[in-house]
């Protein structure tokens, strides 16, 4: 009798070499904003020191491997070297979303649903009512409303009567159209600290969960350094600090101008920062103050928290330090725009935006 033969064993789940090396490769690139010369010898430094590669799979092996599978092309400058493909910019707001949010499973619709219920709702729920008139026939539960024709008058005298009809009662939701400022300041890389990364990470896995899961919800990302303006989704990757003041009035105009052409029920701006604002532009020459707070940039800075509150617009400031006068100035942001405010380190960054994105609750965190 001849027995069973069995080849070789696969593990279910086990990563390959390659894409264990390309987890840490996709960090990599985000740091280095996008440059693959720096990115390779950040990993070359890595892999000395923790041999990362081996004899059977080496760094060059790696390479090769990022090339034939499209993460990486030779420039078209004319200069050589290499840059990150598509394919790589959607691999890092994979990577975003589920280092951030964990792993979300593609949704069909893409509404925050409310616990309002009514007859001008988008989809049935599965509460039923008995129907009244004015009921859209669309509402009607006809299996339901069958089971209860049967149960009113019986199989031998079988009728389907008003009286009989059900109704799914329909659930409101929400659409909700959302602006991420980022502070590009100098200071978002001052004293050693990246800030400026995790801000990246946060707004990469953001509009990737938008993409999936809300699908009818907007997301624009601006930044703000001496002056403020939109980024492509695109862009994210290669976002870098410049040697910029904090014009906070400047992002704010601008978030409050995309908004403005949203039909959203709900609008909302959230600002991540780690400074005070420090800048304005006024007929068309900056005025700049580094040094403590000046009254005449907070005000106007207070001026656009109101009238975004007059707006319905909600701000949200994911504070990156926590100064006292920093502080201070917060409160007092928030305060006029009846907001709300998170002072926090780099740390749960993106599980706090994600919160409060998705429960729209105050929450003490």
């Amino acid at each position: 009798m001849q027995g069973y033969r069995f080849r070789e064993h696969v593990t279910a789940g086990t990563t390959t070499k390659f894409e264990e090396l390309f987890k840490i490769f996709k960090q990599l690139i985000t740091h280095t904003s996008g440059d693959v010369k720096e990115a390779l010898e950040w990993f070359k430094e890595l892999d000395k020191e923790y041999e990362l590669t081996n004899e059977q799979y080496t760094l060059n092996d790696f390479i090769d491997d990022l090339k034939k599978k499209g993460y990486l092309r030779e420039k078209k400058d004319g200069k050589g070297g290499l840059a990150i493909t598509a394919k790589t910019e959607q691999a890092i707001r994979d990577n975003a979303l589920e280092h951030i949010f964990g792993k979300l499973k593609k949704g069909a619709s893409g509404n925050h649903k409310t616990k309002f219920t009514g007859k001008n709702g988008e989809e049935i729920s599965v509460d039923l009512r008995a129907y009244e008139f004015g009921d859209s026939p669309q509402s009607i539960a006809m299996i339901e409303s069958l089971k209860q024709a049967q149960i009113n008058h019986g199989l031998e005298n079988f009728t389907l009567t008003e009286n009989d009809l059900l109704v799914g009662e329909q659930e409101f939701k929400t659409q909700t159209a959302t602006v991420l400022m980022i502070d590009i300041s100098h200071s978002m890389i001052l004293y050693g600290e990246d800030r400026i990364t995790p801000a990246k990470m946060v707004a990469m896995a953001m509009a990737e969960m938008i993409q999936r899961s809300y699908k009818k919800d907007s997301l624009d990302i601006i930044v703000f350094g001496d002056d403020a303006w939109s980024i492509q989704l695109k862009d994210l990757p290669y976002l870098q600090v410049g040697p910029y003041h904090t014009n906070t009035v400047a992002g704010l105009e601008l978030a409050m101008s995309l908004l403005r052409k949203k039909k959203a029920t709900n609008k909302q701006i959230f600002m991540i920062t780690d400074g005070k604002p420090s800048c304005i532009k006024e007929n068309g020459e900056y005025y700049k103050n580094s040094f403590g707070l000046d009254r005449r940039i907070v005000n106007k800075c207070l001026t656009l928290a109101a009238s975004c509150k007059r707006s319905r617009i909600d701000i949200t400031t994911f504070m990156l330090a926590r100064d006292n006068y920093l502080k201070d100035f917060i409160d007092e942001f928030t305060e006029a725009n009846e907001g709300k405010a998170y002072f926090t380190g780099l740390k749960g960054l993106g599980e706090m935006v994600f919160r409060d994105y998705t429960n729209k609750k105050q929450k003490r965190i």
